[in-house]
């Protein structure tokens, strides 16, 4: 407050406020009578005046602002459902998803069991010598195909040809000296018969003739073996096959102890294919081996993509192994081709059950996740519901449904990953869409020579809010 000592009014009116004269005491102006200085009240803290003058002028603006923008967003415009219709088709939450659907089936589906399976030949031998010398000459070429009995290299064989002329010598003398005690003792029996000689002596003869006997039995022997180990010189082929890569060169002494030996044939036509499978499969299959067979077998590359060879099983092991509870099972492939090698991993793919009359939707429609294997169901009125569906046989692109849909029933097979429970859809023909690019770009260009009929109900909304044929146009070809 100002001190008001010296305000006019009071001096105008004698020196004596309005308070005095009502008779109430006014402490500002007791002073004044009193001869003291007059009473003064100042408050803590300034007053600002004209504070409420900017309140009202922020209301002010902020009114106006909010005005513009109503404005501005179309609240003024003659149309306002257009603009909301509009709105609604913008809005991802709102537009409908294009899917490609396909209808659940009834037809028939094979049953198969996969297993990881090892080639292996129907017979392998690694060619060794069956005697000790020096290596002359290789007979055949790495890779190549022999029969059996085919030389495939020689060992020196002069070694056992001399020991062959030294069996032979020793039988010669030997069947000398039989011939002499053969002489001897019809002599001595002669004499005998004179009685010229006792019977001790012709005894001792002919135990010497049985001795000589036995002594050429012995040589025969010895120039058999020698034969024998002239024959080994010869290294041949034991069975029929092809032929692997050479372990030895010539010139190497090689013995009938070396571990690696010559070389090794494998036979690769028939060959086979040993795989694994539970043991929880092995009555179906022995039910299917015993009505047929000749039960299929199928042999696929690692990518299970190009099929190899198509053979039979002919046999399975005679235990599990408790392990791995598994089975060992074999088939034979006749590899005319030479498309199979030994230890070469393949999946074996044996088709034991064809199930008829079961229902089969698109393998790309089944789903996984927090519910377990489920589908995505079209209803009637173009929404999608979850169902969970339990899954059968599996055959390339078809699936067995055992229960949760029926046959008929339309799946979500493309655009799956982007549907929730109840969402709104568009079906899209997958052929169809394929032409929408060249098609899209047919009615933008029709849009901009002003047909706006073209451009559906956004050329409509444009016509209506008084925009020509051409602004119609970005419309028509902003929808999918």
């Amino acid at each position: 407050m100002n001190d008001r000592s010296n305000d006019p009014q009071i001096h105008a009116e004698g020196g004596v406020p309005p308070a005095s004269r009502s008779g109430i005491r006014d402490p500002r102006t007791e002073g004044l009578h009193s001869g003291q200085p007059p009473f003064t009240s100042r408050p803590a803290h300034p007053v600002r005046r004209g504070g409420g003058w900017i309140w009202l002028i922020a209301l002010l603006v902020l009114i106006a602002a909010g005005v513009g923008a109503w404005w501005w967003s179309g609240g003024g415009s003659s149309a306002p459902s257009e603009q909301a219709k509009g709105k609604g088709r913008g809005d991802a939450s709102v537009r409908p998803m294009p899917v490609v659907a396909a209808a659940a089936r009834t037809g028939n589906i094979d049953v198969f069991i996969n297993a990881l399976g090892t080639v292996v030949p129907r017979n392998m031998v690694v060619v060794r010598s069956r005697v000790d010398g020096q290596l002359v000459s290789v007979a055949f070429k790495e890779g190549q195909n022999v029969k059996q009995g085919d030389l495939l290299a020689q060992i020196d064989p002069r070694p056992f040809q001399v020991q062959l002329t030294q069996a032979n010598g020793q039988m010669a003398r030997d069947q000398a000296q039989l011939k002499n005690a053969q002489v001897d003792l019809e002599r001595y029996r002669t004499l005998l018969s004179q009685d010229s000689i006792s019977r001790q002596q012709v005894d001792t003869q002919a135990a010497l003739v049985t001795q000589y006997q036995g002594a050429i039995e012995a040589d025969r022997g010895a120039v058999e073996a020698a034969k024998l180990q002239l024959t080994y010189s010869r290294v041949t082929a034991p069975i029929s096959g092809r032929v692997g890569l050479r372990q030895v060169d010539v010139g190497n002494i090689v013995h009938a102890s070396d571990a690696n030996g010559l070389v090794t044939i494998t036979q690769v036509q028939p060959v086979g294919v040993i795989f694994p499978i539970p043991e929880d499969n092995v009555p179906r299959v022995v039910k299917h081996m015993q009505a047929d067979p000749n039960l299929p077998v199928e042999a696929y590359d690692r990518s299970q993509q190009v099929k190899l060879a198509v053979g039979k099983l002919i046999t399975f092991d005679n235990q599990i192994d408790p392990a791995t509870g598994t089975v060992r099972l074999k088939a034979e492939f006749a590899n005319t081709d030479n498309v199979l090698f030994p230890n070469q991993f393949v999946n074996v793919r044996m088709g034991i059950e064809t199930r008829q009359n079961v229902v089969l939707v698109p393998s790309a429609a089944v789903q996984r996740g927090a519910p377990g294997t489920f589908v995505f169901l079209v209803n009637p009125d173009r929404t999608v519901t979850a169902r969970t569906v339990v899954v059968g046989a599996v055959q390339g692109e078809n699936t067995q449904i055992q229960s949760g849909i029926a046959a008929g029933d339309m799946v979500v097979v493309d655009g799956a990953d982007r549907l929730r429970e109840g969402a709104k859809v568009e079906l899209v023909d997958p052929n169809a869409a394929q032409q929408a690019p060249q098609q899209g770009g047919g009615r933008r260009g029709s849009g901009a020579g002003g047909a706006g009929a073209a451009g559906g109900r956004s050329a409509g909304a444009g016509a209506a809010s008084g925009n020509s044929g051409a602004a119609g146009a970005p419309a028509a070809g902003a929808r999918p």
